[in-house]
């Protein structure tokens, strides 16, 4: 078997700590889990910021700026993997569809990208769905040209895009930048499964999303919450790669808060070798993914 390429979504736009008290907020906070979950075995951290009091999703430039350089400056060898989700959200006021309410953040491309042309880490993420939030009073909206936009701009400083993809819908867009010339080289697909309105965290889903990918792909796959690691330990029988963290789990098993990054990270090792498969380290995932090798 290849080698499992095991991200660590470190923190996303939620949960919050009223809902685990590990959950980092501050950058020093998010930058110390993700070198935990390096030690414990992570080859990628997937990393969005927060605000570091209130909690609330970010996307500040000096937040980023923190973090990366609090997780170079360490000893750990992990890919930094820098979301661009953040940025696409929009919600009509129920008077005035036409006009934004308050949970509207939707923005340009170069502002979405901003963190990650500056920092320049070695992978970021890069989202093709158009879908309606969990609430279905807001939508996520990725138009065609903001996403050719960002993937000209990050491709330009040498960052490979993970193509986050939310139904087989997503997968055919793929299809056209790849076909257009707008994604460069061997992609990788970053399956998201069980978000609502979206694909289903199922082996069926998994199967025939997989077999929609262009040939020489790298992909992975994940669940969210309760399903994060059966669908984990599906993605590696079926020869993907596997994410587990806090953006889409808290929990260790049923009723049993993680204490942090660097146990969820610590359960998918067993589980991984336990199927009979080894995590690759960060220098076999850049052999893996076509990265430049760390100097």
């Amino acid at each position: 078997m290849t080698p499992t390429i095991l991200t660590c979504s470190v923190v996303g736009a939620r949960p919050l700590r009223k809902d685990n008290t590990a959950i980092p907020y501050t950058p020093a906070e998010i930058a110390q889990q993700t070198i935990e979950a390096a030690r414990a075995g992570a080859s990628i951290a997937h990393i969005h910021v927060r605000d570091p009091e209130s909690g609330a999703a970010s996307m500040e430039l000096k937040h980023y700026r923190e973090v990366v350089e609090r997780i170079r400056e360490s000893e750990v060898d992990i890919i930094i993997n820098l979301t661009t989700g953040p940025g696409a959200r929009f919600q009509p006021l129920a008077e005035s569809p036409r006009e934004a309410g308050p949970l509207t953040n939707i923005t340009s491309p170069e502002r979405r990208c901003e963190h990650v042309c500056e920092l320049k880490p070695e992978i970021c993420s890069l989202d093709l769905d158009t879908i309606l939030g969990g609430t279905g009073k807001t939508a996520t909206i990725n138009l065609v040209d903001h996403i050719a936009r960002i993937a000209e701009l990050v491709q330009a400083e040498g960052v490979k895009p993970e193509l986050e993809v939310f139904t087989p819908g997503d997968i055919v867009l793929a299809h056209d930048l790849i076909n257009d010339g707008v994604l460069k080289g061997p992609q990788l697909f970053q399956m998201v499964l069980g978000v609502k309105y979206g694909a289903p965290a199922t082996t069926q889903m998994m199967q025939a999303m997989q077999a929609m990918l262009p040939g020489e792909s790298q992909w992975a796959a994940f669940g969210i919450g309760r399903l994060a690691y059966p669908m984990m330990a599906q993605s590696v029988l079926l020869g993907g790669h596997a994410r587990v963290g806090f953006e889409d789990n808290i929990y260790m098993k049923r009723g049993v808060l993680a204490a942090g990054n660097g146990a969820l990270i610590e359960k998918a090792v067993r589980l991984i070798d336990d199927l009979g498969g080894a995590v690759a380290t960060p220098v076999e995932a850049r052999k893996i993914l076509g990265l430049k090798s760390k100097s």
